[in-house]
């Protein structure tokens, strides 16, 4: 699943809330002003002015025993919508997503997202490297606790300052990105292997010496995949973790043969991503 997938179990909304839309002077500070609803508040923030590929973020606040989605929401949930076309001298967005959390949905599955606080790191690449950047974001989010509530808000930024303030803050960010790798890299937590247990089922084995709670994450080759979330085997091989999950959620006509899958593998302070071609 990608950030634009369908939910796998619906969620019952409460109420639909937006926050103020009003048009936003702006501004050239290293952040916009917090657009807050009742339970989140949403901003963004601009790196240094260098180049034509510029860094920055989607700060997301969320009170106490609430939460948001990640770009695949799990078993149940709503991933966040991003719009940047109203920008000024932006050629291209792309959202950069920290590692997610594991919790249960509610519902007897799993949901992967956020709590507390998160930054969305953004790489942006300018038009022209010699003009100004002006990002505007019309953003689409989820907060949930027993229920969840839709967000909607507007926000807007220029890119102005050689050294800005929010450096730090999005260099952070950017630490809890997954690193990309391959199977069987001697890194202190990677994947030894991948396999089929019959056609149903796929078998994936981690090892993690130094990490105590590993999770793992699926996601298809296009948004339209829905698969569930990896479930660890109680009595796996010695040495190794393993994970399982099904076949299921496959759009129609879709073949796992040779699919192009995601697997986020997050243990600790470590994560990383593995693209592997499903044999």
């Amino acid at each position: 699943m990608t950030a634009l997938v369908p939910i796998r179990a619906a969620l019952g909304f409460a109420a639909t809330l937006s926050v103020a839309c009003a048009a936003i002077e702006v501004r050239a500070e290293d952040a916009s002003p917090w657009q807050r609803d009742s339970h989140s508040a949403v901003r963004l923030l601009a790196g240094s002015r260098s180049g034509a590929v510029l860094l920055g973020g989607i700060a997301v606040k969320l009170q106490p025993g609430w939460h948001t989605y990640w770009r695949t929401p799990g078993d149940s949930g709503v991933p966040p919508r991003f719009d940047f076309s109203k920008s000024e001298n932006v050629e291209a967005v792309t959202v950069l997503w920290p590692a997610p959390t594991k919790f249960d949905d509610g519902a007897g599955g799993s949901s992967l997202g956020y709590t507390h606080q998160i930054v969305l790191p953004l790489r942006i690449v300018a038009k022209n490297a010699d003009k100004p950047v002006t990002l505007r974001a019309d953003i689409n989010y989820a907060v949930c606790e027993k229920l969840c509530i839709p967000v909607e808000a507007s926000a807007e930024l220029a890119f102005a300052s050689v050294a800005s303030t929010s450096d730090a803050e999005l260099s952070a960010a950017l630490d809890t990105v997954p690193k990309h790798a391959n199977i069987g890299d001697p890194n202190p937590l990677t994947i030894r292997d991948v396999k089929r247990d019959g056609k149903a089922n796929v078998l994936v084995d981690v090892t993690a010496p130094e990490a105590k709670d590993v999770s793992l994450f699926v996601e298809g080759p296009t948004p339209d995949w829905a698969l569930p979330v990896p479930k660890l085997v109680e009595d796996g091989p010695p040495g190794v973790k393993r994970f399982v999950f099904e076949l299921d959620g496959l759009p129609p006509g879709a073949t796992a043969e040779g699919a192009a899958l995601k697997l986020t593998l997050v243990g600790g302070d470590k994560a990383y991503e593995f693209n592997i071609n499903l044999n």
